[in-house]
């Protein structure tokens, strides 16, 4: 079945170039001229991942984002303005999983759509294929089969970046992931990102995580070497 990718845009060159680019591909598009119509049709029917640009009328796309992660861990790419480093940090920080600066290759935001979507279904069918893909670490759960992470029976709704980055940290906890190695487990080796991309995904994980346990401090920070993932029962038997 072929994947929905949603393109919300005001601009409807963008939309036709785009969704004939798409479509040629193999992917199924649903156009939006705006926020508040993006979001009343992706509640109604959520697609396999968004395309949103930031700068709209009537609602941006921080905004879409925003009220879209209240309810949605819908895979998102945002298309920001040439370097406006700003709506680029802002838009990660609030849960966007990519971004693709403006003016921009189509067969570039093709492959950053293909490599979502690989990441997202690979997790997945690990899930379906290996009982090992359940990661248990005392209150923290993750379960790539369902895309579901709880922490002490409450959900967290991750994005797939978030959970990728969760993942590798909590595989081997006690153990330091520099950002290179947190990049090349969320984004691959074939996409670059900057350090901060990694820091803002790291700061909206202890964020969320923090909405349900305001104690939660089990992601540390080893500030000039990386991250890693605490576990007080490893601590307790050292």
């Amino acid at each position: 079945m072929a994947h929905t990718i949603a393109l919300v845009d005001d601009d409807r060159n963008i939309l036709t170039s785009v969704t004939m680019s798409l479509e040629a591909e193999g992917f199924e598009v649903r156009t939006f001229n705006d926020g508040e119509e993006a979001l009343r049709g992706l509640t109604q029917r959520p697609a396999d991942l968004a395309v949103l640009d930031i700068k709209m009328p009537r609602m941006d796309g921080m905004e879409l984002l925003q009220r879209l992660r209240r309810n949605s861990a819908v895979p998102v790419i945002f298309l920001t303005s040439k370097d406006d480093e700003v709506d680029e940090v802002l838009g990660l920080r609030m849960g966007a999983d990519d971004y693709i600066t403006k003016p921009f290759s189509q067969r570039l935001l093709i492959e950053r759509i293909r490599a979502l979507l690989r990441r997202q279904d690979l997790a997945q069918d690990d899930g379906e294929t290996s009982a090992e893909s359940m990661i248990v670490r005392g209150d923290l759960v993750l379960d790539a089969s369902r895309h579901l992470c709880t922490w002490r029976g409450q959900p967290v709704a991750l994005t797939v970046t978030e959970f990728l980055i969760l993942k590798s940290l909590a595989t081997r906890p006690g153990h330091v992931k520099n950002r290179d190695q947190l990049m090349d487990s969320a984004y691959g080796e074939s996409i670059y990102v900057d350090d901060r991309t990694i820091d803002s995904h790291i700061k909206r994980l202890r964020k969320k995580f923090k909405v349900v346990d305001e104690d939660f401090d089990q992601i540390e920070t080893l500030y000039g070497v990386g991250y890693r993932y605490r576990d007080p029962s490893l601590e307790a038997a050292a």
